[in-house]
């Protein structure tokens, strides 16, 4: 007997328009069940007034042996108290193995309510009883966050990652090489003109250590800061020896045992950030879904593969993070397809949308991880971790 389906309607426009409907099966040899019932034993028929057709009620159909009714679909399966403990019977009096009714009646009950539901992302992103272990890297990873157009989400990239990395069990270390100092910001690590900062390391070999700051609130979570005197690093490091290895060497001569170093650049291809990429293994590019963020891409990978000829032969782009998705507009989605066309398996499968809680959370000196941890763009970088953190299980760093 056919069961509820999909049945294919002629639409308005003469395009196939599909419902759910329930197919009940014709008696053997029957071409169409008749439109008016047959006559009661004893009575005459008698014939339905002029433009009109009598129908019979679902009620009367169940009662004739030659045109039995589906099971509805809707029905909810209950327990039968005599049928044992392994056995159900459904509301329209079919039984099945427990296991198997069971998992009907889940699909038919309902999704908990958009509350439930958000409380239940938001405990698993905290992860208050660190239950919940993304896998660790065998070495050291370091990445380098750049790309030379601004506001694409670098930093908010590289603060959400590395806090949602470090609420599963990772040590990770956020270097902030931005002269503005938003990775400090949003980290709520202290950055005024007085802080020892990452200038000292770069420009008079101050140690790491000397400098690293713990992130209150989130266990396994460092931060070397950023301060306006960074600003004038770029034209002091132009007469030094050795000026693009410079923070490679800090690092290296770094006690500290991280799982991941993330390291924030500037928006710019000068020295700051050929210092990034030196120091690097790994880049990670964040590309805002719209066309100008396409259009530096190429300088980008350009600077990159230079950087590899020359001074660091194990650098390559391993991840590409596409940012700020509009899913209502057809250029969002026309530059995730270019994107994924150039990058291929590169390009993370989670894309950050636009969401106003990734933008408020700085102003609290919070990401939005601990910030709104149930929304959609906590959400989103909870899983670009997560993938990073599996992508990567098995690459080992410099470190």
């Amino acid at each position: 007997m056919g069961g509820g389906g999909l049945v294919e309607v002629a639409g308005a426009a003469g395009r196939p328009e599909f419902g759910f409907g329930l197919a009940v099966a014709s008696p053997a040899g029957a071409a169409s069940h008749p439109e008016v019932p047959p006559p009661g034993a004893g009575q005459p028929a008698v014939a339905p007034p002029s433009g009109t057709v009598n129908v019979p009620s679902p009620r009367a159909m169940a009662g004739r042996d030659d045109d039995p009714v589906q099971e509805p679909t809707t029905a909810m399966p209950v327990y039968e108290a005599s049928g044992g403990p392994n056995t159900i019977v459904s509301a329209a009096g079919h039984r099945g193995p427990k296991g198997e009714i069971d998992s009907v009646r889940q699909s038919k009950e309902p999704e908990d309510p958009p509350l439930a539901q958000e409380a239940r992302r938001a405990v698993q992103i905290l992860n208050p009883s660190g239950e919940i272990q993304m896998p660790r890297p065998p070495k050291t990873r370091v990445f380098c966050v750049s790309n030379q157009k601004g506001g694409v989400g670098k930093t908010t990239s590289v603060v959400n990652i590395a806090v949602a990395l470090a609420l599963h069990g990772n040590r990770v270390l956020v270097i902030d090489l931005d002269p503005q100092g938003n990775a400090s910001t949003g980290l709520d690590v202290p950055h005024h003109s007085a802080i020892p900062d990452v200038y000292d390391c770069l420009v008079t070999e101050t140690p790491m250590s000397d400098v690293v700051q713990a992130v209150s609130g989130i266990p396994n979570l460092w931060c070397i800061p950023a301060t306006i005197d960074l600003a004038g690093a770029e034209i002091e490091l132009v007469s030094m020896v050795a000026r693009e290895s410079r923070l490679l060497r800090a690092l290296q001569s770094h006690n500290g045992d991280y799982d991941y170093v993330f390291i924030d650049c500037p928006p710019s291809l000068g020295l700051l950030t050929v210092n990034a990429l030196v120091a690097s293994q790994e880049v990670m590019i964040p590309i805002q879904c719209e066309y100008y963020a396409l259009e530096g891409v190429q300088q980008l990978t350009n600077n990159i593969q230079l950087v590899k000829n020359h001074l660091n032969p194990l650098l390559d782009v391993t991840t590409v993070l596409l940012t700020m998705y509009d899913r209502r507009t057809r250029l969002a989605d026309a530059v995730e397809q270019d994107v994924r066309a150039h990058f291929g398996d590169r390009v993370l499968t989670a894309v950050i949308p636009r969401n106003v809680r990734v933008s408020e959370a700085p102003s609290y000196g919070q990401s939005v991880m601990t910030y709104d941890p149930g929304s959609r763009g906590a959400t989103s970088y909870f899983e670009a971790a997560l993938e990073i953190a599996t992508r990567g299980s098995t690459v080992g760093g410099r470190v």
